[in-house]
């Protein structure tokens, strides 16, 4: 029973240092719809050869991932006879006071230092890996069909750590990771 426990805490700390935070709503209102079939509320952005707008990158990544968690739990894609639709916004953020994943040797919390000394290395880095940090965030919102409002939401969001350099590998991994963590709280399809 002990290794189940030190198991279960060490899984979800990885998940907690995954740096994807999501912020799903109550799904009574979407469980009440008894929804089984859905369609996306816009089309998909066009393929543009060279993309630079980090949109045109990540549209075809977050669809597939919505796509693939919904039909886990039995959702289907069919326009013809959706009851919801899905619908998302993408938007990058700023947050202040922000660690890197990186400043493991950084603390928030007081502690006592039997050395007195200063360590220049944690000095360095809480100044080279604080502040500011940018985020990317989605708003995954689900509409009814009928009455065209919203029944559920989710907000996923996740610390950008390089900047300056879009990496489509880690993309796909934050992405699918994010997508499937908001999507876990909705419930199965009826």
């Amino acid at each position: 029973m002990r290794v189940i426990t030190i198991l279960a805490t060490l899984a979800l700390t990885l998940v907690a240092c995954s740096g994807i935070e999501t912020r799903p709503a109550p799904t009574e209102t979407f469980a009440a719809g008894n929804y089984t079939f859905y369609k996306w509320r816009s089309d998909p952005l066009p393929k543009v050869a060279n993309a630079q707008d980090t949109m045109y990158l990540i549209d075809p990544i977050l669809r597939g991932a919505v796509d693939n968690e919904l039909a886990k739990k039995g959702y289907v894609l069919d326009t013809q006879r959706a009851q919801f639709s899905v619908d998302y916004l993408f938007a990058e953020g700023l947050r202040m006071g922000e660690r890197s994943a990186d400043a493991y040797n950084i603390t928030p919390y007081p502690s006592v230092n039997p050395n007195r000394q200063v360590n220049q290395a944690v000095v360095d880095n809480a100044y080279a890996l604080g502040g500011v940090k940018e985020t990317s965030n989605i708003a995954l919102q689900f509409n009814d069909d009928a009455s065209k409002k919203e029944v559920w939401h989710v907000i996923i969001t996740k610390i950008v750590e390089n900047v300056n350099e879009v990496d489509m590998t880690e993309m796909r991994k934050a992405v699918k990771q994010g997508v499937s963590k908001a999507l876990s709280t909705l419930p199965p399809a009826r």
